[in-house]
């Protein structure tokens, strides 16, 4: 008897596509010429368009009332449902798209070809949170600026976040606008005002929220995971010149909210299932999680084996025809606190999620130089540039540079899946 992870489709480009095989099913928010936004899902080089298939009556029950609630261009609505309908409809897509199913002539002419969409946002974000779980970067970028004591005291005691700004968050292919903003440039002692020069990515995993609470009441650890409604990219941009004017005593601010870039496809919890791992051990020494903070299963399946990728292209590169450069490979594994850790801190105090909401993972870094994500750690601060197979040297990006990240999960014996690509090319203002 064959099992989902054996499963084919009879959409013959989704087997074995590097990201969307039938095991997949990511859902997301895209729009035709001439057509408003609507809700589909990602099926190899294809979207399946979900309005489409409810209007020819393949839907019923909990999967029906799913796609309903994706109507009118977000994924906020389907969130607030939770998993019951979620994992309805992805069992009824399952059955839909498999190799033999007798839906294959009627739902042939309700795919589209993904390079003829245009993907937006799956949902309206209310409120965007950016944590900073990744120890390996907080270790690196803390030794830049206070070699003998990198992480603070608190670090391993709380998740530490700060909000961010939902207004500028914005889908893969969406361009980056250069930031202006105050700088204090080495030796002076006033600020100067201009274009950000030290532009800089950051390597993050996205969470979108499924289920709120309400406010004044916490969401326990146990039951946190339960609220994750799926996972994306993000990249959290960052002008790190502005950064070291402004951060304290408050934190970022202009430096970080000019732009965010998403990865478009919600990547749900049920397709992630084969993917999770034990969180990984604390180094000897290390504090355990405070009471609210620790639960058993969380701890033995709460983190998530996801290989993450960075990839840069100048404008040279691109007119030379050479392949993008590498700069990092990561893993999620690198987070310090859990997903649901994160969930269940947000609202220990009475704080209200809300059904779309946004957290960022923070910069997920490796131990090594090869699997730093972002410039800072890579050139350490600018001291080692880059060198690139065209001849060019970066320290951080200039006008026409592309970043590009990717991400998979890979396990033997298990359909590996993707999550597309989270793409931006940087510009000047004209």
């Amino acid at each position: 008897m064959k099992t989902i992870a054996d499963a084919r489709s009879w959409v013959e480009h989704a087997n074995g596509h590097c990201d969307f095989p039938l095991q997949n099913l990511p859902l997301g928010i895209f729009s035709r010429p001439s057509h408003l936004p609507r809700c589909g899902v990602a099926i190899g080089d294809a979207i399946l368009d979900l309005e489409e298939v409810l209007t020819a009556g393949l839907l019923d029950g909990a999967a029906k009332m799913a796609v309903e609630a994706t109507r009118g261009g977000a994924l906020n609505a389907f969130f607030a449902l939770g998993s019951v309908p979620r994992v309805a409809l992805r069992e009824r897509l399952l059955a839909l798209l498999a190799e033999g199913s007798e839906y294959q002539a009627v739902l042939q002419p309700m795919l589209y070809p993904a390079g003829e969409c245009l993907m937006h946002l799956p949902a309206k974000v209310g409120d965007y949170t950016d944590f900073y779980v990744g120890i390996q970067h907080a270790t690196n970028v803390g030794k830049l600026f206070r070699p003998d004591n990198p992480l603070l005291p608190n670090y391993k005691y709380v998740p530490i976040g700060y909000h961010g700004r939902a207004s500028t968050l914005r889908p893969s292919g969406t361009e980056v606008v250069r930031p202006n903003g105050q700088t204090l440039p080495a030796g002076q002692t006033e600020p100067s005002f201009g274009p950000c020069a030290r532009l800089d990515y950051e390597l993050e995993l996205g969470m979108w929220i499924g289920q709120g609470n309400e406010m004044g009441q916490a969401i326990p650890i146990a039951e946190a995971g339960e609220h994750v409604a799926g996972l994306c990219l993000l990249n959290d941009w960052s002008a790190r010149d502005i950064q070291a004017w402004e951060y304290q005593p408050l934190g970022p601010f202009l430096s970080k909210n000019f732009i965010t870039t998403l990865s478009p496809w919600v990547v749900t919890a049920e397709a992630l299932a084969p993917f999770r791992r034990s969180q990984p051990d604390r180094p000897e020494g290390d504090p355990q999680p405070l009471p609210y903070l620790l639960d058993e299963q969380d701890q033995a399946c709460g983190a998530f084996d996801i290989e993450l990728e960075v990839l840069l292209i100048t404008a040279c590169m691109r007119e030379a025809g050479l392949p993008a450069h590498r700069l990092a490979i990561s893993n999620t594994l690198n987070m310090y606190w859990t997903v649901a850790q994160l969930i269940t801190h947000h609202t220990v105090n009475g704080c209200q999620l809300q059904p779309g909401d946004l957290f960022g993972s923070g910069t997920l870094s490796g131990a090594t130089a090869n699997s730093f994500g972002s410039l800072l750690e890579i050139t350490e601060g600018g001291k080692r540039p880059v060198e690139l197979a065209s001849g060019e040297m970066r320290k951080f990006l200039e006008d026409g540079d592309e970043i590009i990240m990717r991400a998979r999960c890979v396990r033997e014996g298990v359909a590996s899946i993707g999550f597309g690509e989270c793409r931006g090319i940087v510009v000047g203002r004209p």
